[in-house]
């Protein structure tokens, strides 16, 4: 079996890959549990120095790993860059911080002295999206590796060659050999893995489907998990918003990696009192985004990864549209060569549609209107989702009441798009998942947090 990767731009093939054989997979992770033996035992500072090592890497290549993300997944090369970027100030945080965040912690009980220690587990299995086929890795490897743990990496099926760069890269900084490996197997050999003694825990970001798959092998086998799963994020215009300022974001959160994003800006709950001019101005907004070759640094919306993506979103699109939805912009195939599709904007979007019920991954914004502040909070609860939501509105007190208090979503912004930060834990509720990554908490998600009794 060969794994391949296709231009999603112009459906060429541009490398074949072996994939691995079931044995070689299991001596892979023999390899990764002997190198954490030792690296269990390195220090902090010596884990910080490979880290910031990596980090210095990224920042360098950024330009290449870039055109790299475009090639396989298509990326725009601006936003590759980014990606990139990011990815070094993940390393660079953590290898900041990893030691206070682990420290072990005391607690005074009748024992004469007593503390919470944390300790890694072993080989952490990381079942990896192709979306950002950087950024995703990094935030769940970093800071697993960083906590003294091993990480073996089972990308996307249509991103090897990210996965193997990345392999490289640790391994150019001073990771010990076989502590981060990148698994080129089929999707089929994901139960296998979980089950197998070896992996002490699975970290996945991925469609509530796949985290559903996951979650009932893991589980069978008692196996520590994270689900980061899919989204359809709510973004509430508030009568009192800055329409103008909040359609120009709600636009760029919409079409952020061409729209192919768990916490990508997907249902727009709009007052009625400014409906209308928020739908005028969000149609300029989205019209105004460059669709085109992602390698071309003036471009900002590329293919969609796959033409099956393109086609289920089309669906969801015309189905909308057949239950009385409107399209004020876009929503048609384009005819050339490419996963293309255009920046979209539904109107008149309600509950029953699948611009309302489902996740639409891709370019398409839904407009729904709200007659006021309580409905537009109960259409945006109204989900099986619940991974990130933002509100916009001038009274920042108002906004973060709603933000703490009334949306169901692991992470809420005011006046702001909703994205993932280092500093900052990440993950869903209902259908989007449990568990965390980032900040205090995502670094302690891999490890055994034990008592410790001196009497």
């Amino acid at each position: 079996m060969a794994i391949e990767s296709i231009n999603p731009a112009t459906g060429k093939r541009l490398h074949s890959y072996p994939a691995l054989s079931a044995r070689e997979a299991i001596r892979r992770l023999e390899r990764a549990e002997q190198a954490f033996r030792a690296w269990r035992r390195a220090s902090f500072a010596q884990r910080a120095a490979i880290l910031r090592g990596a980090g210095e890497r990224l920042r360098q290549r950024a330009g290449e790993y870039a055109v790299l993300m475009a090639q396989e997944m298509g990326k725009p090369v601006t936003q590759g860059r980014a990606e990139a970027e990011k990815c070094a100030w993940g390393c660079e945080y953590y290898a900041e911080h990893a030691e206070r965040f682990l420290a072990p912690e005391p607690t005074p009980t009748d024992a004469s002295k007593s503390f919470v220690a944390f300790e890694p587990l072993g080989v952490i299995l990381a079942v990896m999206p192709w979306n950002f086929p950087f950024w995703q890795v990094f935030r769940a490897a970093v800071p697993a590796l960083m906590a003294g743990n091993a990480v073996a990496l089972k990308h996307a099926s249509n991103v090897p060659g990210c996965a193997l760069a990345i392999e490289g890269l640790f391994r150019e900084a001073g990771l010990p050999e076989g502590l981060f490996s990148a698994l080129l197997v089929e999707t089929a050999a994901v139960g296998d893995l979980i089950a197998h003694p070896l992996v002490a825990g699975v970290t996945l970001t991925g469609s509530t489907q796949a985290g559903q798959a996951v979650a009932a092998t893991a589980g069978l086998h008692l196996k520590k998990m994270v689900l980061e799963l899919g989204g359809s994020d709510p973004y509430l215009i508030l009568a009192d918003a800055d329409v103008e300022a909040a359609a120009k974001t709600c636009a760029a959160a919409r079409l952020v990696n061409s729209g192919q994003s768990c916490i990508a800006a997907k249902r727009f709950i709009v007052e009625a009192p400014v409906r209308r001019r928020f739908e005028e101005r969000l149609v300029d907004a989205m019209q105004e985004a460059r669709m085109g070759d992602p390698l071309d640094e003036t471009v900002a919306v590329g293919p969609l990864a796959r033409h099956d993506l393109r086609e289920v979103l089309h669906r969801q699109v015309t189905q909308s549209l057949s239950a009385g939805a409107r399209c004020l912009l876009g929503g048609t195939v384009p005819d050339s060569p490419g996963a293309f599709y255009p920046p979209t904007v539904l109107t008149d979007v309600r509950k029953g549609m699948p611009a309302f019920d489902e996740e639409t991954f891709g370019p398409v914004a839904a407009v729904i209107e709200a007659a006021d502040e309580d409905e537009a909070v109960r259409l945006a609860n109204d989900s099986w989702f619940g991974l990130g939501a933002a509100v916009f509105t001038r009274d920042s007190q108002r906004g973060e009441r709603l933000a703490a208090t009334q949306l169901e979503a692991g992470t809420c912004v005011v006046n702001g798009s909703v994205h993932s930060d280092p500093r900052l834990p990440f993950g869903g509720i209902k259908q989007s998942g449990y568990g965390r990554e980032l900040g205090i908490l995502g670094i302690r998600e891999f490890v055994n947090v034990k008592a410790v009794s001196v009497r």
